[in-house]
């Protein structure tokens, strides 16, 4: 072990004034204590659950899983604070420095929540913190929030002792979150994440691969609110003059915080060209009537679970016979790897069975320079370089969910009822690209949406959206006839 985290530090400006001693005598009288109503959430037995779960998997062992801290934006503003997945997948807190530490009792575990105290009335943090209640408002007592979220809480300041009292070869640390705690907590090899907080991360990873009916649920608002965002996009994208990609982009971002917490990941909003980028988040272009614009936006909902969803779009409203060429292709490749899911299929057989279709589309717009078999060999697969990408990734409390999971039991395994996934193939023609017609240059198409494993197969849980192009251009037309709306 070595030294002790520090907490609790005063969140202060250099430019505070060093106040009179009036001032502060009359800030620290004549204020009302108003108490919070408080209730336990309704997803207390989820996180109950899930700890006795994670309890399981490291029976007699200390694990320390931290929610992280706040990060500086500029001099001295922060962006948003948004906890630790895996953190929040636990707890369900949302405060910066908190810290969950599961302590071995009997045959299970003890699980104490370490979280900031209130800069109440009852300090002059109150008005002098940049965290004080003056500043952010009324925040919990450690007993209003042991009520709310169903688990003991202690001061943050108790954190230190606690994790001098963790038996060393016997604690497990989720680190990277919170540099006080992993100082603190020393891994073998101190510059080196051990092998044993390896095996904490992926555990926990891979506790989040099922969804449970509440998680399905939190998905599906996200993933309805993110239905609504393109269509508020679609509502203000005109089919005969350029906008910004950035107008489209707040556009998004507008339902994003008004029906959700945020968006999930940075909105991509490709025109023309910059489709074929595959984390064009810039958004610094125009749209232009005839080309293709290509949208990858998600809503993150209020309980942190996010939407993850893709459509290319004509800005004109109705694609030109290349443009439905390739929307075609790999809208056949989706709809192929779609119906080919289902519970023990294999991970890596889908993507096989989305790429064969786009490798047979490749070779029908006369681009491979071998049969479809050969470019798919393991000895060539050419065809990646106009597909870039793999079919999807698991989805949910992050969008690239579970991403610690091992492969034998992710990329490598079998996936099983319960699963979300997303299912995105697509094709990308860079502009310079010499190998492909130049009407093809510049042209790119991705086509994303969010399934659930089910017993006999998956549901599509964003059909709200259209996929098939002669559908995407009813649905162009019926937005922009519907007109602008603001959120209700």
């Amino acid at each position: 072990m070595a030294e002790q985290p520090k907490t609790g530090q005063p969140k202060t400006g250099s430019h505070d004034p060093d106040f009179p001693e009036a001032f502060l005598q009359f800030m620290r009288s004549g204020w009302r204590e108003d108490p919070l109503a408080v209730t336990p959430v309704p997803e207390v037995p989820n996180y109950a659950k899930r700890r006795a779960a994670l309890s399981d998997a490291f029976p007699g062992e200390t694990l320390i899983i931290p929610s992280g801290g706040e990060k500086i934006r500029a001099n001295d503003t922060d962006y948003p604070f948004r906890p630790g997945s895996d953190f929040v997948y636990l707890t369900g807190d949302r405060d910066p420095d908190s810290v969950l530490v599961m302590r071995p009792s009997g045959s299970s575990h003890d699980a104490v929540l370490h979280t900031r105290q209130r800069n109440s009335k009852e300090t002059d943090g109150f008005f002098r913190n940049r965290d004080g209640e003056l500043w952010i408002g009324r925040t919990h007592t450690l007993a209003e929030k042991s009520t709310e979220l169903g688990i003991d809480t202690a001061p943050l300041g108790a954190l230190g002792p606690a994790l001098a009292d963790s038996a060393p070869g016997r604690t497990r640390v989720l680190r990277g979150f919170d540099p006080n705690v992993d100082r603190t907590v020393l891994a073998y090899e101190p510059d080196r994440e051990h092998p044993r907080d390896r095996e904490l991360a992926w555990v926990i990873s891979e506790l989040k691969l099922i969804k449970d009916e509440w998680e399905i649920a939190q998905l599906q608002e996200a993933i309805d609110a993110t239905v609504h965002g393109f269509e508020d996009v679609a509502r203000v994208l005109p089919a005969d003059r350029a906008v910004k990609e950035r107008l489209l982009e707040g556009v998004f971002g507008l339902r994003a915080r008004h029906d959700g917490n945020d968006v999930g990941y940075g909105s991509i909003v490709g025109a023309g060209a910059h489709a074929t980028i595959l984390h064009w988040v810039r958004n610094t272009g125009m749209t232009r009537p005839g080309e293709l614009l290509l949208m990858d936006m998600g809503v993150e909902g209020n309980h942190f679970y996010t939407a993850d969803v893709t459509r290319t779009v004509p800005v004109s409203g109705q694609f030109t016979p290349l443009q439905r060429q390739v929307y075609d292709i790999v809208h056949a490749s989706q709809q192929a790897g779609i119906d080919f899911i289902r519970p023990g299929v294999l991970y890596k057989d889908i993507h096989k069975t989305c790429m064969r279709v786009l490798t047979e589309g490749l070779h029908d717009l006369g681009l491979l320079p071998v049969s479809v078999d050969e470019a798919m060999s393991e000895e060539s697969t050419i065809y990646r370089r106009w597909t870039l990408h793999s079919f999807g990734h698991m989805l949910g409390i992050d969008v690239h969910d579970c991403s610690k999971a091992r492969n034998d039991n992710y990329r490598d395994g079998t996936i099983a009822e319960g699963y979300v996934l997303t299912v995105e193939p697509g094709l990308y023609f860079q502009p310079e690209d010499d190998l492909v017609p130049e009407e093809l240059r510049g042209v790119g198409v991705r086509i994303e949406d969010d399934v659930l494993v089910t017993a006999d197969g998956c549901r599509n849980l964003s059909d709200g959206l259209p996929r098939s192009s002669a559908e995407v251009e009813e649905w162009m037309a019926a937005q922009r006839a519907a007109g602008p709306r603001l959120p209700a």
